[in-house]
């Protein structure tokens, strides 16, 4: 039964409204004190990334100071116009968008940003679900209303339920309440919200694990707004500090943590960041920033004796990526898995509802062993015939990006569920790559039901003998929102171009040769067992035709675990490796969060990655493509962006 709700009061913004222009003239004028409409600033910006809301080393800040920083990578045109401090003295309180605002990282550091400058509103076209979920988390309002526009600059006061209309009955209340933390003090005090049942009806997969999830068995509808237990609440150290220090402003200090065992914590991110970061951002005391993240989440998780896969002791590396160790060794199918970065998506390779979640709903799910989530909806991706040689998961992934049903945003907010007959010859490593974009297609969660793959995979990594229960598959008959078909043995090698990873064509469709600068081969995406072998494949042929790396490029070679680094040794991989005149790095995530060997450092150089995005400013100043791990490689061999096959044709076969 439901308690009294938070009451519904009525909102004045008396800042100024800042439009996020494409034009970079426009947001001059507004930081030099100007008032526009929205007709005199369009086009507005759209695909926004949270890299651009708040670049990766602004992250190295966990507090109030990150006021000082919204905006501050995005690009207008050819520039970047926004400055430390100009959001925050500008007076803003609201900020104006195109579609698919917030796309990218899960960090709440950029909805978070954004409070601490002054904004309390953001209306766009479109939102990102996880930037969506952290503002709402947060306190922040969102809205796809553009009509609020004129309301707010005409003075008039707008009620809260403009915010909540539509919105589920627990949605709404977190809206109402102002946060995740005071509707978790609300539900301790007794309130609860209505329970609806649904008629027994066919479910997907995902919506099977939801409402196991929930306790008990009752049926689930998409839409529906709900709390879940979660078996694994996992972080890393780019959020950590955050998370903490959201908790213990929530709760002054006294708190308890739910089922410790199933929390982890991960040193990745930051692993390799005194190598690359420039020395006038180290002079500033960003390089300490970022160490400092690394000792304030050991400190917290040897208070409350939580498993840490941390920094090697015996030399510089990680023991590896958060998402390659969950899979490696931790996440089994039907399990629910949530982690504080957009790729925990990776673990739905193994069948289960893997999703990234923000600082506080990370934070409140350590003491309350739950998380929110809205039951989505399912956009179904039949995988049909079988993929030529060379031609690679990745491959599909970005060909799935340009499709017009994602680059327009339409699968936003939904599990996209891989099936059909290619799939069911992809290996678990590469069915973790399609998992894992699906961050990049703006999707809940990519999944992938149990099948024999599932149980050799836990059988040969971690001895399990898995069996797959009857339930571990989608009813025939249940509801699916979309259906996108792919004739896999029609795909080529693909790219993506510099700036967004939807911006896919073919190899073969370059016009004129792209020289590079940098090729590097890591990442959650591209540094699993299947893609090193990919890589090795490649440079394996390369060295029998005494070619290697070509002078003008370095290609850095980044293990995503030491579980895959030990695997290549084993396998004799490195010896190729040194042959080819590749360099070796130890696992973390490097280049694919601008912090390690990999990066680019001038404009104009040009970077083709296995890294899953190329926002403005991902991995350095350069042009960044997006690529399989075997083009990588032979583009590293060609010293220009070709693909494994193009490469055999020019040195003679």
């Amino acid at each position: 039964m439901s308690t009294a709700s938070a009451t519904a009061p009525s909102l004045r913004f008396d800042g100024r409204i800042l439009f996020l222009s494409q034009d970079p003239q426009i947001i001059d004028r507004q930081l030099a004190g100007e008032d526009l409409s929205l007709d005199m600033a369009l086009p507005l910006r759209t695909d926004v990334s949270t890299d651009e809301i708040t670049p990766a080393n602004i992250c190295y800040y966990y507090d109030e100071k990150l006021g000082e920083f919204p905006y501050l990578g995005l690009k207008c045109g050819d520039r970047t116009p926004m400055k430390a401090g100009s959001v925050k003295a500008g007076g803003f309180q609201v900020t104006v968008a195109g579609r698919r605002y917030g796309k990218g990282s899960s960090r709440e550091a950029s909805p978070f940003a954004e409070l601490c400058a002054g904004i309390r509103l953001v209306i766009a076209e479109s939102f990102e679900r996880i930037y969506r979920q952290n503002c709402r988390n947060l306190g922040l309002l969102t809205s796809t209303d553009f009509g609020l526009i004129e309301r707010i600059r005409c003075g008039e006061s707008i009620p809260i339920d403009e915010f909540t209309r539509g919105e589920e009955e627990l949605t709404a209340e977190l809206i109402r309440r102002g946060g995740l933390f005071k509707l978790s003090q609300a539900r301790r005090a007794g309130w609860a919200p209505q329970m609806h049942a649904v008629a027994p009806r066919p479910m997907t997969y995902a919506e099977k694990i939801i409402s196991r999830a929930r306790g008990g068995e009752q049926p689930v509808r998409p839409g529906e707004s709900l709390f879940v237990r979660a078996d694994w609440r996992y972080s890393h150290e780019y959020v950590t500090p955050m998370s903490v220090t959201v908790l213990e402003r929530a709760t002054g200090g006294d708190f308890r943590l739910k089922d410790p065992q199933g929390i982890l914590c991960f040193s990745d991110h930051l692993t390799f960041v005194h190598h690359s970061m420039p020395a006038e951002r180290k002079a500033i005391g960003l390089l300490d920033a970022a160490q400092n993240l690394q000792r304030v989440q050991q400190l917290f998780c040897e208070k409350h004796g939580l498993r840490l896969h941390g920094l090697l002791r015996d030399r510089e590396g990680s023991e590896g990526i958060s998402h390659s160790i969950m899979a490696e060794r931790y996440v089994l199918p039907g399990q629910v898995a949530a982690g504080t970065d957009s790729h925990t998506t990776h673990c739905g390779a193994l069948g289960a509802l893997a999703f990234g979640v923000g600082a506080t709903e990370i934070a409140n799910s350590w003491v309350t062993g739950e998380v929110r989530l809205e039951v989505p909806r399912v956009c179904k991706v039949l995988l049909k015939g079988r993929l030529r040689p060379g031609v690679e998961a990745k491959d599909i992934a970005l060909h799935i990006l340009r499709t017009p049903h994602v680059r327009e945003g339409h699968a936003i907010g939904q599990v996209f569920e891989y099936t059909g007959e290619a799939l069911a010859v992809l290996p678990t490593d590469e069915r973790a790559t399609l998992t894992n974009m699906v961050a990049e297609m703006g999707g809940f969660t990519g999944i992938v039901a149990p099948d024999e793959e599932t149980r050799r995979f836990l059988r040969e990594r971690r001895g399990i003998d898995f069996r797959i229960e009857p339930w571990m598959c989608s009813d025939h008959g249940a509801a699916v929102a979309h259906t996108i078909e792919i004739d896999c043995s029609r795909l080529e090698p693909m790219l993506a171009r510099p700036g967004d990873p939807g911006s896919g064509v073919t190899v073969f469709e370059l016009r004129g040769q792209v020289p590079i600068d940098i090729a590097y081969g890591g990442s959650c995406t591209g540094g699993k067992r299947e893609d090193l072998r990919h890589c090795h494949e490649v440079l394996e042929w390369a060295v029998g035709h005494n070619l290697k790396v070509h002078s003008g490029t370095r290609f850095i070679v980044q293990f995503g675990s030491q579980d895959v680094r030990d695997f290549c040794l084993r396998e004799g991989m490195f010896e190729v490796f040194s042959r080819a005149g590749v360099e070796l790095i130890e696992p973390g995530c490097g280049a694919c969060v601008n912090a390690g060997p990999g990066v680019s450092d001038r404009t104009d150089q040009v970077t083709v990655s296995s890294i899953n995005r190329n926002f403005p400013g991902r991995s350095g100043p350069g042009r960044l493509w997006l690529a399989s791990p075997s083009t990588v490689a032979a583009s590293a061999i060609a010293g220009r962006i070709v693909s494994f096959d193009q490469l055999r044709a020019l040195f003679g076969e």
